[in-house]
């Protein structure tokens, strides 16, 4: 047994020496090292019966070595290891072990055995029982009137966060004399929610410093991001990333549950914000959740504090949460709202999202500070706030502050929520998109840049018309829908090319830029080999994606299960599949696995690639005919694999080389690249070095004064004219050189647009990694 990777090349050569020694009878008095400690131990605990290993045993217990932090850990890997043999019920397997832990100081013995107590009374339940009192006397430091060291006793300053909490101000108010009984009291919550005893001692506890306390803390915990700690034993070194450890989740979960029990106006706020913290994955995206536990949590006394004002926090949680069992709990709980408002889940959504105070034109001003849409405080015309005003409305400039800090929260759950209404085909009465999206200070940022359309009727731009509002078309017609019309955002698959054609000229002419892509979206038909193949799409496979932004983007777009690792391929762990939920009971499946050559590639550490498969659909667990799956409803699942492959392609890569960059980096074009060129088509005409410029099939050709260059539509690669010699180039941004009728947040049309002003300008570039390329293919 190596004990979980704790044991180096190094020690395992020593245990080599050892054991020959063993079994050549010879005498092992002399030895007393850490090594020879760990190794007595391993060979006991492998055969606790034999006299002669157990005098081994006594020699280690009486000659000790200078433990290390990390040679307790070891010792207690192989613990933990041995148990799973069946020799728990002896005590002496747990000597040595308990003996070098009381050799530490308290915290090296928090530190060494963060894991223990937890997994052993999970997982090893019958030697649980016998380490239980031995090591929660050697883990709690003695009775002190030092409230730091009460802080260390209940969450053992194991991680950054804990180390927060028990240092300053913030001890001496969580654990002084007065507070300890509810620390501890927090450390009790252990359950999946409290129950009525634990909340009516937390009431008794509870006074309006420990409610102060409780709001600074989770503000902190909302605030506090993951840490990576590297470990080094020997000459073994490996990371660990860690948000909070479970001793110092507990009490956080009992402060989390306690605002059930505090009325106060920054509740329901606070409780969003870490809800959207601890549910969100490491890094702020991924499948997982930072912590679960404090994310049900906060869900859990929301849902129990009940009411409309709780929907604008689950509705952030739902737009950034990607665990399923979060995001099950968020939409069991706006279910319960809506049914006790007589609504469906969409319309509570849309019927409490906050104004902050903002007038029809997104600003709201007051002593001449002035709060804007973006989330920006200013005063008059002044970025700056002059320190006289900041002093004498400091009160008002902190509100604002603060109402800013929740608007910029807001836009993005907005954008998601409008944006899965358009996938979703979701209808509305005319009335209710006029009071609620149009007429809406932060929803009509985005709702009034849409295109909007009748439900077999006519489709326009929203446009005031007094009190009310009306539909404009391409060509300027107004239509006036009656309030019970049903209407629909507009999606280009139900509409002819001439249509889609003018909706896109006319954003160019008129220079509207949407939140999303609306008539510039990219839509996925069926293809002949797709009607040949059935129930299953190949379009997007065999592309080589780097695996953690790929697995990160599809589950920012709702999919979920792409896990593979190095750790088990016998048990299929270098396959899985990527699940989207679609409207109508249907389900997306996309397949992904490694390549032969991933292991040694990552050095069996984390997959750094992965190839794409084929994209089939279900329903009730069985496959469907892509020709019975409703277009819209296809070409949205086609439309995020199109997304993954042209955002997250290794062919992408500037400095990439072998047969898949090539066939990627400068091949035939993707719908969404088609969509790309499609632009470029109208915006070209507008850009001050349009007349440099040609667009071909595939490439934006742009004349320098040095060479001819060849800009891959859907790569961004670059070929020199004559010979096709590759340029390297890092991507940059357009700025705001250009105008593009969607936001795209530094996307590929943004990297094409850059790098064609860049080289239409070829004699001002000074970057000499670029000019020597260029001087070079020249030669």
């Amino acid at each position: 047994m190596d004990a979980w990777g704790y044991f180096s090349n190094a020690d395992r050569r020593e245990f080599a020496r050892l054991d020959a020694a063993y079994e050549a009878g010879k005498p092992m008095s002399d030895e007393h090292d850490e090594v020879f400690g760990l190794w007595a131990h391993e060979r006991f605990c492998m055969a606790p019966a034999d006299e002669r290993r157990r005098r081994m045993l006594r020699q280690v217990l009486d000659n000790a070595p200078a433990w290390s932090r990390n040679g307790v850990g070891g010792l207690w890997r192989m613990t933990y290891d041995v148990t799973l043999q069946g020799h728990y019920d002896d005590p002496d397997v747990y000597l040595v072990p308990l003996a070098a832990t009381a050799a530490l100081p308290y915290h090296d013995r928090r530190a060494a055995l963060y894991w223990v107590p937890d997994g052993f009374r999970q997982y090893r339940p019958q030697a649980w029982r016998v380490l239980r009192e031995p090591l929660t006397e050697l883990l709690t430091e003695p009775d002190s009137d030092d409230p730091a060291m009460n802080v260390r006793n209940v969450m053992w300053e194991d991680d950054e966060f804990a180390a927060l909490l028990a240092s300053g101000e913030l001890a001496d108010r969580l654990a002084g004399p007065a507070r300890l009984p509810l620390l501890r009291h927090w450390a009790t919550a252990t359950a999946s929610k409290p129950s009525g005893k634990w909340l009516k001692r937390c009431a008794a506890l509870l006074d309006e410093q420990a409610a102060g306390v409780v709001a600074d803390v989770l503000r902190r915990l909302a605030e506090h991001r993951e840490t990576t700690y590297r470990h080094r034993y020997r000459d073994e070194e490996w990371p660990e990333t860690v948000f909070l450890r479970e001793r110092t989740a507990v009490p956080l979960r009992g402060m989390v549950w306690t605002c059930e029990l505090i009325d106060e106006p920054w509740v329901t706020a606070l409780l969003g914000d870490v809800a959207v913290t601890a549910g969100t994955g490491i890094g702020g995206s991924g499948a997982n959740a930072r912590s679960e536990m404090l994310a049900n949590a906060a869900i859990g006394v929301l849902a129990r504090r009940g009411g409309l004002e709780v929907v604008a926090q689950l509705a952030r949680v739902q737009a950034k949460a990607r665990k399923k069992t979060v995001l099950v709990g968020v939409n069991r709980t706006l279910e319960a709202v809506a049914a006790q408002a007589g609504l469906s889940t969409e319309q509570v959504l849309e019927r409490t999202v906050p104004t902050f105070g903002l007038g029809p034109d997104g600003t709201r001003t007051e002593q001449g500070l002035r709060l804007s849409l973006d989330g920006t405080v200013t005063y008059g015309s002044r970025k700056t706030i002059p320190k006289a005003v900041r002093e004498s409305h400091k009160e008002l400039l902190a509100e604002l502050r603060a109402t800013a800090k929740e608007l910029k929260k807001a836009l993005p759950a907005e954008r998601f929520r409008i944006e899965r209404a358009l996938a979703t085909e979701r209808v509305w009465r005319w009335e209710e998109v006029c009071e609620h999206y149009l007429g809406h200070p932060v929803t009509g940022s985005f709702a009034r840049n849409l295109i909007w359309e009748v439900v077999e009727g006519p489709a326009g731009l929203p446009v005031p018309a007094g009190d009310v509002w009306e539909l404009a078309g391409p060509d300027c017609r107004r239509h006036r829908p009656d309030p019970g019309a049903a209407v629909r955002l507009w999606h280009p698959i139900s509409h002819a090319m001439e249509e889609v054609r003018a909706w896109r000229d006319h954003l160019v002419e008129i220079g509207l830029r949407q939140p999303f892509k609306q008539a510039f979206r990219e839509v996925y038909l069926l293809t002949p080999a797709e009607e040949e193949t059935r129930d299953h799409s190949r379009r997007f496979t065999g592309h080589l994606l780097r695996y953690g932004q790929a697995k990160a983007l599809l589950t920012g777009r709702g999919w979920t299960g792409m896990s593979l690792g190095h750790w088990g391929w016998e048990y299929g762990s270098d396959a899985a599949a990527a699940t989207k939920e679609l409207p109508g009971g249907l389900a997306a499946h996309w397949d992904f696995h490694l390549d032969e050559e991933s292991g040694e590639r990552d050095d069996f550490g984390t997959v750094s690639i992965c190839v794409s498969g084929d994209l089939h659909v279900t329903a009730e667990g069985r496959r469907v005919p892509l020709a019975e799956v409703p277009p819209l409803v296809l070409s949205e699942a086609l439309r995020d694999a199109d997304l993954a492959v042209g955002v997250t392609s290794t062919g992408l890569d500037p400095e990439g080389q072998g047969e898949y960059w090539a066939s990627y980096g400068f091949g035939d074009l993707t719908e969404n690249a088609r969509v790309r060129r499609d632009a470029l088509t109208r915006l070209l005409p507008r850009l001050s070095i349009a007349g440099r410029c040609a667009l071909t099939d595939r490439f934006l050709v742009v004349r320098g004064d040095l060479r001819t260059y060849k800009i891959h539509l859907g790569s961004g690669n670059i070929l020199m004219e004559p010979n096709d010699a590759y340029l390297c180039i890092v991507p940059g941004g357009a700025g705001d050189q250009v105008f593009l009728p969607f936001e795209e947040n530094g996307g590929m049309l943004s990297i094409v647009l850059s790098k064609a002003f860049l080289l239409a300008a070829d004699t001002e570039i000074s970057e000499p990694s670029i000019t020597r390329q260029i001087g070079g293919a020249a030669r």
